[in-house]
């Protein structure tokens, strides 16, 4: 047991147990709420109710005496049962009747000792429940994505974390970073996964990992004997993006460094997913980016080829003043996963 140092008072106990003082009760805890109700705060301060003296009242009726009980918890005779004589002067009723034998319960003994059990296992409960989510044995994890999870350090971190802790719910939902950053500072979302390192005020951002940029092209289209696909043999072409996201922030990307080459892109936004999307690719109108964990996927008629560019970082957003241990420990994974990723490159 682990209540040494917690202290109740009777009235919140009869409240605890559900116990209606104005209608009437168990005697013992009736008395006990009327009188304390009637203590000075002085009074209420000496004559706090410690959860261990409970557990003096359960020991002497399991052992039958304050002498075997004192054994049992290390402490000694004469403080049990001071202790349990102050309890008794609380109540106003005598738990125990004493004997050269031993002792034994009082009618108004038996009746405290069920409340005491219940009020105690319930204690108990609550500790054990509170100290599993704790230790991460369950719980609910909010995630916000923005990229794929066919392959890739996302999945792969995902992966391991469920295996890590099966007790936890992972909750995925998908949408645009500006969403999901206000979601996490509104503490709905516990972390979200996004692209580069956005402005995020009242949020840490740490990256994680990188992924290269793929160019997705029909699979009769002329780059497709390129090994390596560079900007510049992108300029005259025409490109489909989702108005959904990713959609917008490809279309920004497009622009940016078509751009540098003296040339505004042709982009065109559809209304579609990113399924839609690859088949409208192999249809040949018109190409796409997309970031190297969908390449994961295959598209009937659609090649991948990676973007001479720069790899695109990905980072985690998260509230510091949000408490949940799942998050605590899914940070840690990746942190150790990012390392991990890092001596292999």
């Amino acid at each position: 047991m682990i209540f040494n140092s917690s202290i109740i008072d009777p009235a919140q106990c009869c409240q605890y147990l559900n116990i209606n003082i104005s209608n009437g009760g168990p005697a013992e805890f009736l008395i006990m709420a009327n009188r304390y109700e009637k203590w000075t705060d002085d009074q209420r301060k000496n004559r706090i109710m410690e959860l261990r003296h409970l557990r003096y009242v359960i020991a002497a009726v399991e052992h039958g005496s304050f002498s075997a009980a004192a054994g049992e918890l290390g402490v000694r005779e004469s403080a049990i049962s001071r202790r349990i004589r102050d309890l008794e002067d609380e109540i106003g009723a005598a738990l125990f009747i004493r004997h050269k034998r031993g002792v034994t319960l009082t009618d108004a003994g038996r009746r405290f000792l069920i409340h005491v059990r219940r009020a105690l296992t319930e204690i108990d409960l609550a500790v054990k429940d509170v100290g599993a989510a704790g230790r991460v044995e369950h719980g609910v994890l909010r995630i916000g994505i923005f990229a794929s999870l066919a392959s890739g350090f996302l999945a792969d971190l995902l992966r391991r974390y469920n295996d890590d802790h099966p007790g936890v719910r992972c909750v995925i939902v998908e949408g645009s970073p500006s969403d999901h950053i206000a979601a996490v500072r509104r503490h709905c979302m516990d972390v979200a996964f996004l692209t580069g390192t956005p402005e995020a005020a009242e949020c840490d951002v740490e990256v994680f990992w990188k992924e290269r940029v793929f160019v997705a092209l029909p699979q009769d289209d002329d780059l497709t004997v390129r090994k390596r696909i560079a900007w510049p043999e992108l300029r005259d072409r025409h490109f489909v993006v989702s108005e959904a996201g990713p959609g917008p922030e490809i279309h920004d990307y497009l622009v940016r460094h078509l751009s540098e080459l003296g040339h505004h892109p042709s982009v065109e936004r559809c209304p579609v997913s990113r399924d839609t999307l690859m088949q409208l690719v192999a249809l040949g109108n018109g190409l796409t980016l997309t970031s190297e964990a969908t390449t994961g996927v295959s598209f009937p008629g659609v090649v991948f080829r990676p973007l001479a560019t720069e790899p695109l970082p990905f980072c985690a957003v998260w509230s510091p003043r949000n408490d949940n241990p799942a998050l605590r420990r899914l940070l840690s994974l990746a942190r150790t996963l990012s390392a991990q990723d890092s001596k292999t490159r």
